[in-house]
């Protein structure tokens, strides 16, 4: 069955790899200095579908859709690197976050009848005021290697967070000191080391160093849903989160995790996990049930390919799920 020839930009690095599990062709925009979204394959294990073209080539080359993942994509690349013919081809606007600039009445960058916005989260899509573009919402698909579940055999909890000197209360610098001051705590992740972290962990390996911790604890205030909590869950860890934006409705109290607002109640929750590492294990047994039944990649693929089906009806049917 025929593959789509699909363009996006690398915008982050690790959606791209579940996309890439869809099986059509993506090409990958790249420019001298590597700038934002144009540093094509950016070292990724990604299957040889996924091809780096220059920036200044993509007017030539045959395409079926457009999948833009970021403002910058949106308003500024499109205009930069596509024909006008390209321009008009069927596109889709992938939406990782919930609005910044108000919580409720910020309109969405895409306003347009003819192309498909696509949000990660259904809070999302409550939160954004798409105007008349049509949404649609496609949960996160996640693997794991094969052979790696959690143990928790460590009495700490980890934290995995970029950035955050410059993103510092939305993804709760603050509230990630405060527990510290009463549990033992590792944060990985981009520039983790400036507040006492432990460095970027490769993508490749964050599984199975994370699976010695007894919880994983996900301190963002306000943003989709990280995938990183997504593959904690279907490890097998317990979660300890905020019950903001759409975690609510990922972390059940006493069945996956603990979620709340009272981070003194949440703070309390952690020592009963370190104290108590069958409460744990129950608690990351049902993280990883919930995981496997609502983040399965076979799921995220089917999604993703109706909604290339819906820009291009009738061009190009859907394909199989393929995994190389």
């Amino acid at each position: 069955m025929a593959r789509l020839r699909i363009l996006t930009w690398h915008t982050p690095g690790r959606y791209l790899e579940l996309l890439a599990r869809t099986g059509h062709e993506f090409y990958l925009p790249v420019k001298p200095g590597h700038p934002i979204g144009y540093v094509g394959r950016g070292g990724l294990d990604l299957p040889l579908r996924v091809i780096e073209v220059p920036a200044n080539e993509v007017p030539g080359l045959e395409l079926d859709v457009v999948l833009s993942q970021s403002r910058q994509n949106w308003l500024v690349d499109r205009d930069l690197i596509l024909s006008p013919a390209q321009r008009r081809l069927p596109r889709i606007h992938l939406e990782h976050d919930p609005p910044r600039e108000h919580p409720t009445d910020a309109r969405h960058v895409v306003d347009d009848p003819d192309a498909l916005l696509v949000h990660v989260t259904h809070f999302n899509d409550l939160m954004w005021n798409a105007g008349r573009t049509p949404t649609r919402v496609i949960e996160h698909g996640i693997g794991l290697p094969e052979g790696v579940r959690w143990n928790g055999k460590l009495d700490r909890g980890l934290v995995v967070a970029h950035g955050l000197g410059h993103r510092g209360r939305w993804t709760g610098a603050d509230l990630i000191e405060r527990a510290r001051r009463r549990v033992p705590l590792d944060i990985v992740g981009m520039g983790s080391e400036a507040f006492g972290g432990l460095g970027e962990v490769p993508h490749a390996d964050l599984a199975a160093f994370a699976a010695d911790y007894r919880f994983f604890f996900h301190p963002v205030r306000y943003a989709g849903l990280g995938l990183a909590v997504c593959e904690a869950m279907l490890l097998g860890m317990p979660i300890v989160s905020l019950a903001t934006a759409e975690m609510p409705t990922v972390v059940v109290n006493g069945v996956s995790g603990w979620a709340g607002t009272d981070v003194d109640w949440l703070i309390d929750r952690m020592l009963d996990l370190l104290a108590d590492p069958a409460q744990a294990k129950r608690l990351g047994d049902g993280a990883r049930a919930t995981a496997e039944r609502r983040f399965a990649v076979d799921r995220f693929t089917r999604d993703w390919n109706d909604a290339f089906a819906q820009v291009s009806p009738g061009r190009h049917p859907p394909i199989a799920v393929v995994n190389s």
